[in-house]
């Protein structure tokens, strides 16, 4: 190594790395050096300063009062994040003088991870979510839209639209659907179950009878190649067609292969009210059976003679708890459901996908409308549960029915001069679909009940909707769709105090993370994804009503998707860095 000098007077080192069996420097003209100098001078200028180096950080969150999601008290801290992912936790004000793109003062707000709806949607702009501060969404409640064949592709009236196209066919349809959607884009993360009436479906067609035992090969296979494509588990719905044909050999069976891949079943059981405590049995049979953890879907107790099981029912998951079985369960908190008006009809009303046949013809019509006013039936019986006044219809498409959105089933029958049960009819044959249906069957003691238990989580049965979109279409949601995780947060936590703060995001998060087997996310911590919502303590709270649902919460301020921005200073930002969320039995595809 040697001074290198030009015209000017201060001497430049450069350093020769020379092989070792050189022993002596080799001799450089001055010409070369002078080149040299020359070249590394412009070298040095065409790139930046070293002074302006890059920020450590791209958002530092200061001086939040930070809920982990593991249950632990809050502390004020610092959060920053960087590459989607959560970069650093520190004591608040620790890094006041570190440099980030972006830094949000949220003095004043809690800072926790983001929301897992564990009963959702399936993506796109999510605004309903994005705004209660949901960073991750399930969907799969007995229905997905694949595997898909033929038979799946005929769709049903409780079945959703079907996806007409082959798409999702094949063995690894689901994984097609996971990045269909994935292409499409989602401001949140999502992931699914795979639907228990689905695959049914997609062998046995809208038949109802046992399946044969190849039957039920066939559908292991389907749900195991939905595991390795990413399921978290089977998701059933028993009530509507055709999973009410599944009997509990069946559900056990095809649950096993989920069980083997560590999935979860998780279940809309049969009944909710009249045979609520024997459906939760039946439940936690298929669990045992198929070895998979047990997940209840929206736990009621519904209709007010059916009240007083809720204790029971809680006492029953306790139980098996203490047994040493997996078992848990989600809920919404609201005394109303929603589902179809078909759920006022026999279920045999829907086999072999004649409904809309069957109602149009006078026989077979009036012996639906004799069993649609039975007390005791083997079905879950909606319009007795609830009866005709506590049936809202929110959603009607054809010209004549519009006058009826958001009217109660008894004054729609009132301004017809019909019976009850001849207007439900009507309306379902008219409108040829299941028909969007809110009714009102449970008790608010037992909401508090529910929220009480450790092993409670929520979820909020509805996609992500706009509010904008619901008006211009003229349609009514269940208020739910926009409020459950902002009325935890505002009336149970902060108002009532059922529920700690630190427990409740716990549920929220932490609780369904661990349930699915997801670990990179549910928690504040550094290395994890960085899923993050911030909110107004003081000022959280669902404002969506029955008679007014389509109104957004308020007091979530922030929520980071991965790392990105959704929603900023109250407003939806509308990026769109969600991702596809895989299950525990995930395969990768080769690449074709």
């Amino acid at each position: 190594m040697g001074p290198a000098t030009t015209g000017n007077t201060e001497p430049v080192a450069i350093c020769w790395h020379l092989p070792p069996d050189i022993a002596t420097p080799i001799p450089i003209p001055l010409e070369s050096r002078m080149l040299f100098r020359t070249g590394l001078v412009l070298a040095l200028a065409s790139l930046p300063s070293l002074a302006q180096s890059p920020p450590a950080y791209d958002v530092i969150l200061s001086g939040g009062k930070i809920v982990d999601g593991t249950g632990n008290p809050w502390f004020y801290g610092d959060l920053a994040i960087r590459g989607g992912r959560i970069a650093k936790i520190t004591a608040a004000g620790a890094l006041d003088k570190t440099e980030a793109r972006e830094r949000i003062d949220v003095h004043g707000l809690v800072v926790a991870p983001g929301f897992l709806d564990i009963q959702g949607g399936t993506g796109g702009k999510s605004i309903g979510k994005i705004t209660q501060g949901v960073t991750s969404e399930f969907s799969g409640e007995g229905t997905t839209a694949a595997p898909a064949n033929d038979r799946t592709r005929a769709g049903g009236e409780n079945l959703g639209r079907a996806i007409k196209d082959k798409a999702f066919d094949g063995p690894h349809g689901f994984d097609a659907m996971l990045k269909t959607r994935q292409a499409a884009g989602s401001a949140v993360n999502f992931g699914s179950y795979v639907g228990a009436s689905t695959v049914r479906q997609y062998v046995k067609g809208l038949a109802q009878g046992h399946a044969t035992s190849q039957e039920i090969a066939e559908m292991q296979n389907l749900v195991r190649l939905a595991m390795e494509d990413g399921a978290f588990g089977v998701g059933s719905a028993l009530i509507y067609p055709p999973g009410v044909y599944a009997d509990e050999q069946e559900l056990a069976a095809i649950t096993k292969p989920a069980g083997d891949l560590h999935g979860i079943y998780i279940s809309h059981i049969r009944s909710e009210a009249d045979n609520f405590l024997e459906a939760l049995d039946e439940a936690i049979a298929i669990g045992k059976k198929a070895g998979t953890p047990v997940e209840i879907y929206h736990l009621k107790a519904s209709g007010k003679r059916n009240w007083s099981k809720e204790a029971a029912a809680l006492a029953k998951i306790d139980a098996a708890r203490a047994a040493g079985q997996d078992v848990g369960a989600c809920m919404y908190p609201y005394t109303a459901g929603a589902t179809g008006l078909t759920s006022v009809l026999p279920p045999w009303t829907s086999a072999d996908g004649k409904l809309f046949e069957n109602l149009a013809d006078p026989a077979i019509r009036a012996r639906i409308k004799t069993e649609m006013a039975m007390e005791n039936t083997d079905w879950e019986n909606m319009g007795l549960l609830a009866g005709p006044e506590g049936i809202l219809l929110t959603t009607l498409e054809k010209p004549e029915n519009k006058p009826y959105v958001g009217k109660r089933l008894s004054e729609i029958a009132t301004m017809q001069g019909k019976d009850w049960r001849d207007a439900a009819m009507d309306i379902i044959l008219t409108e040829h679909t299941r028909v969007e249906t809110t009714y009102f069957m449970m008790s608010e003691e037992n909401v508090q009940l529910q929220i009480r238990k450790p092993w409670m989580k929520f979820g909020v049965d509805a996609g992500g909707a706009d509010p904008e979109e619901l008006k211009a279409q003229g349609r009514l949601v269940h208020p739910r769709t926009f409020g459950t995780f902002p009325r935890i947060l505002g009336r149970y936590v902060r108002d009532e105090k059922i529920l700690t703060l630190e427990d409740a995001i716990r549920k929220m998060t932490s609780a369904v993370a661990r349930r699915l087997s997801i670990y990179d996310r549910g928690l504040l911590q550094e290395g994890l994804a960085a899923d993050v919502t911030v909110f107004n303590p003081d000022t959280i709270i669902d404002v969506a009503t029955y008679e007014d649902p389509d109104r957004l919460s308020i007091g979530v301020e922030h929520v980071f998707v991965n790392g990105i921005a959704v929603m900023r200073a109250g407003k939806v930002t509308g990026a769109m860095p969600g991702v596809a969320l895989r299950g525990p039995g995930y395969k990768p595809v080769p690449a074709q």
